[in-house]
């Protein structure tokens, strides 16, 4: 099997979609929310969010925890039936009761790590979650969506958008990878 693979957004171009997510989730998110970064690269995009927010002034640092949830491996091969979640003990200590989270991830696909994370930090008590992603495909199966969208791309099925986010990548950059 071949494959190809095209930069569709170098780091540049992504520099201004996160600009304009950190602009949407000012506008979104109060003074004392959380962000909750899904590891592995919504960690870092959550980060990038949270620097961006602070610059645009009017709050303080948001705290940032991060949140093991997985379902597909990157190449959009099943590594569990049901998705993944590893609790993190420090985010289950806090009273999340009158808290809004941000959950922050790369790639809406399905939707279903989108939805077990959402189900477990409302477990928790959380007054609120939104959710913002880099990219979402447009092909949810499951109740989900993204309150704040860096890109909607509509891609083939059997293609596959790799975001490449430092620093598990050396570039920032959004890839279609497409096999014949």
């Amino acid at each position: 099997m071949s494959e190809q693979r095209f930069c569709l957004y170098n780091s540049t171009e992504l520099q201004a979609v996160v600009d304009d997510m950190a602009r949407q989730a000012a506008r979104l998110l109060p003074e004392d929310a959380l962000l909750v970064g899904v590891l592995r690269r919504g960690e870092p995009l959550a980060r990038m969010l949270q620097q961006r927010l602070l610059r645009l002034g009017g709050t303080s640092e948001l705290p940032l925890h991060s949140l093991k949830v997985k379902r597909y491996a990157d190449d959009l091969s099943m590594l569990h039936s049901e998705t993944a979640l590893t609790e993190n003990l420090e985010l289950a200590q806090l009273n999340l009761s009158g808290k809004t989270l941000l959950v922050v991830d790369d790639v809406l696909y399905h939707g279903h790590s989108l939805l077990r994370t959402c189900a477990y930090l409302a477990h928790l008590g959380a007054r609120e979650v939104r959710t913002a992603v880099l990219v979402d495909r447009c092909i949810s199966r499951q109740p989900v969506h993204a309150d704040i969208v860096g890109l909607r791309l509509q891609v083939a099925a059997g293609d596959v958008i790799e975001c490449n986010v430092p620093p598990y990548e050396e570039q920032f950059r959004i890839e279609l990878l497409r096999r014949s």
